[in-house]
């Protein structure tokens, strides 16, 4: 019991210190081949301030773009690897990895940010910077604007010349009603450890979440894992059938921190998967030190961040480099037209 009564006044105290600014650093994760930290030094040397610049007039106006756009990277990489598959609109061979249930909650908005930045790195740069590496350098960026660690990104990823099929996108993306030991499997099928598993849940500290992802813990019984106060007001907030949204993380929900580990011991995690990893003896410990060391979760989400980001990453002469990110090449009129008018252009002068 004094134990217990220790590890929360601790909690207390840290809940009320100021957050701590982590400078950029590179992560000890080796890199993948074709990726490096300076990929783009000549090619486009400004790319990262271009979609920096851009990102923090976009969270002026709707800081819950930064969940969005966070997401949208977890959801490419987990479903055959950093290629930008997740993009990619569907086409005569089926639907697009969009289409698949786990991602038709992913923001609209998100797609549309990534495109209107590929415009701007593309009209600076040219062709040279791939939609895959701007959709890593977004995620990264998300994180950082809203208070996180800053850090340094790999690039060098190709875009993916396909998408995957539903049962791919279903088989890689567990559900959020899936319990630590499921999550445990299925991402150490990507190498990914406990520590790198509970980092990257920490993601849920920003963001919102629809009230369906969750009902099953409300309706028809209520789950008693959960915090009876917290429960209650979730049960206000969403009435069986509601289309309502709430928080992730109900104390810093605009705040990149590691408050979310805080909600898990306090038994206010939203999904099972984020209860469950308070819950489960093989997570219950890297859960509370999060919670004691925010220092200490950045340095492991970054750690983490830069494994899943180069997960089976096309690079060198893989994939391609899109003109659009919803479509690949081959399939986009625009950048068909204007590769004949080059050709056209070049015979006349011949």
């Amino acid at each position: 019991m004094a134990s217990s009564i220790s590890f929360l006044l601790a909690l207390s105290l840290l809940l009320i210190s100021s957050q701590l600014c982590v400078a950029a650093v590179h992560s000890d994760v080796p890199l993948v081949k074709g990726l490096s930290w300076n990929f783009h030094h000549s090619s486009c040397p400004n790319v990262e301030t271009i979609v920096r610049k851009h990102l923090k007039k976009v969270f002026k106006e709707d800081v819950g773009q930064a969940a969005g756009l966070l997401r949208l990277h977890f959801h490419d990489c987990f479903v055959q690897g950093c290629d930008g598959s997740v993009l990619l609109d569907g086409s005569a061979s089926g639907p697009s990895e969009q289409q698949a249930p786990p991602n038709l909650s992913l923001r609209s908005k998100a797609f549309e940010i990534i495109d209107d930045l590929r415009k701007l790195v593309h009209d600076k740069c040219g062709r040279v910077v791939s939609c895959a590496d701007i959709t890593a350098i977004a995620a990264r960026d998300s994180v950082h604007l809203s208070g996180g660690p800053d850090y340094e990104v790999p690039l060098g990823r190709r875009d993916g010349l396909n998408f995957a099929t539903t049962e791919a996108t279903l088989a890689n993306l567990p559900a959020p009603s899936s319990n630590a030991d499921t999550i445990l499997t299925s991402l150490a099928t990507k190498n990914l450890d406990a520590t790198d598993v509970v980092a990257l849940s920490g993601g849920h500290t920003i963001g919102i979440s629809h009230c369906s992802s969750f009902t099953e813990r409300l309706y028809p019984s209520e789950d008693p894992t959960m915090d009876e106060d917290f429960l209650k007001d979730l049960k206000y907030n969403c009435p069986p059938n509601s289309n309502n949204t709430t928080p992730q993380d109900v104390r810093t929900p605009n705040l990149f921190d590691n408050n979310y580990y805080v909600d898990l011991i306090f038994r206010q995690g939203l999904f099972t998967s984020d209860q469950d990893l308070y819950t489960n003896k093989k997570t219950r410990e890297i859960v509370k030190s999060f919670a004691l060391d925010q220092e200490l979760f950045f340095e492991k989400f970054v750690h983490a961040m830069t494994k899943m980001g180069q997960l089976s990453v096309l690079a060198g002469n893989q994939g391609e480099i899109r003109a659009d990110c919803s479509f690949r090449n081959s399939d986009n009129p625009s950048y068909l037209k204007s590769n004949v008018a080059d050709f056209d252009e070049s015979k006349s002068e011949l």
